[in-house]
């Protein structure tokens, strides 16, 4: 069997389940991940035990967001390798699950490369599924160790751009613990905010058509004990309007080299309306989430999701439901044609800021970029 649910706990709040762990029960290894597609509901865990249930649980979002694609990716090549898949093909399939997401790719090539590395120094296939094992839980710490620097940075640059606290923060989508091996990107950011006392109130745009922000993002604010309230995505306008937006956090999935930004779609918009009020729309993202190879927004290839996710409200606990499982609701006439971008591309002249773990990048420029990247290699250099 591919995979399982586990059923664990339900309530309102964050249990402290991980997002994702490696685990090896007497039967073999597997990869646990919660399922995203069940939150905020219920808290289950869905076990993979082999690569196609690993893409599986990608493409239907069971797991999502750019640091923990990434982590995924590269456990997935270490489960290959301990349930003694061909890597190659396993890597494949894992790096194609979702396109735009750069950080996936990225995981899957660096327990590639580590499990290669060991096969070319002589080492049988048990000692290289330990190095590409052993690839994935560095990533895993890393990421952890990187959420914290980008919370740290992030906290400095909104003091920086409105001194006295007090802040008003609008995000999009999710970035917390759920897409992360730390507390997140920009949900990180706001957090840090909260913990110091200088957060007045969390926006948490619902997130259509899939409610990332209203399933995932309240859950894990009102885990937090944070000030927040949801938003309809199309209300935004009105809050600018009002005054009550100090400053847009989003993450990123991708991040080209010319500083556009591909992030949840609805992200572009808010990015217009920033600008029009004078509101900062500041990114967080970690290094891995910037593609050198990607020259430009019109280069970044834009997931096109199903059109049943528009065309149906899919209720998360309905039982062996989920997100996109075809169970849902109709909320339009039967042959609604939909279109249905997974993300939208920011251009880099409306980016205040670009912030990761080392360090925050404005104005952003290509040459910044590419800056930065170089100094982040630097470090893990050294």
């Amino acid at each position: 069997m591919a995979d399982q649910d586990v059923r664990t706990t339900m309530g309102p709040g964050p249990s402290g389940i991980p997002s994702l762990r490696w685990d090896e029960p007497p039967e073999g290894p597997v990869l646990v991940l919660l399922d995203q597609t069940r939150l905020p509901a219920e808290e289950v865990e869905l076990v993979c035990t082999d690569v196609p249930g690993l893409v599986r649980a990608i493409q239907t979002l069971a797991v999502r967001g750019a640091p923990l694609l990434g982590l995924a990716g590269a456990y997935g090549v270490a489960l290959a390798a301990a349930r003694g898949y061909d890597v190659d093909e396993a890597a494949e399939h894992l790096a194609g699950a979702r396109p735009t997401a750069v950080n996936l790719g990225y995981g899957v090539r660096l327990a590639a490369g580590a499990y290669r590395a060991a096969v070319e120094k002589g080492a049988g296939p048990a000692e290289a599924g330990a190095a590409a094992l052993t690839a994935a839980k560095e990533l895993h710490r890393s990421d952890a160790e990187g959420s914290e620097r980008m919370a740290r940075h992030g906290l400095a640059l909104l003091d920086e751009l409105m001194p006295g606290g007090s802040h008003r923060i609008l995000t999009h989508c999710n970035t917390g613990r759920l897409v992360s091996g730390g507390e997140g990107t920009a949900f990180a950011v706001a957090l840090a905010a909260h913990r110091e006392g200088r957060l007045r109130r969390l926006w948490v745009d619902e997130t259509r058509p899939l409610l990332q922000g209203a399933r995932l993002t309240a859950y894990e604010a009102a885990g937090s004990g944070m000030a927040y309230s949801l938003l309809s995505d199309n209300a935004a306008g009105s809050l600018f309007a009002a005054g009550e937006v100090d400053a847009v956090l989003i993450g990123a999935d991708r991040i080209a080299a010319d500083g556009s930004v591909a992030n949840k779609v609805g992200s572009y918009p808010l990015a217009v309306l920033a600008k029009y009020h004078h509101v900062p729309f500041i990114v967080v993202a970690p290094v891995t989430t910037v593609d050198l190879r990607t020259p430009d927004g019109a280069s970044i290839e834009v997931e096109q999701r199903p059109g049943q996710e528009v065309t149906e409200f899919t209720v998360p606990q309905i039982p062996g439901g989920g997100w996109g499982s075809g169970s849902g609701l109709p909320v339009a006439p039967l042959g609604t044609q939909a279109y249905n971008p997974a993300f939208d591309v920011t251009p880099p002249e409306l980016v205040t800021a670009i912030v990761t773990e080392e360090g925050v990048l404005s104005p952003v420029t290509g040459g910044g970029l590419s800056e930065l990247c170089a100094r982040s290699r630097q470090v893990t250099i050294s």
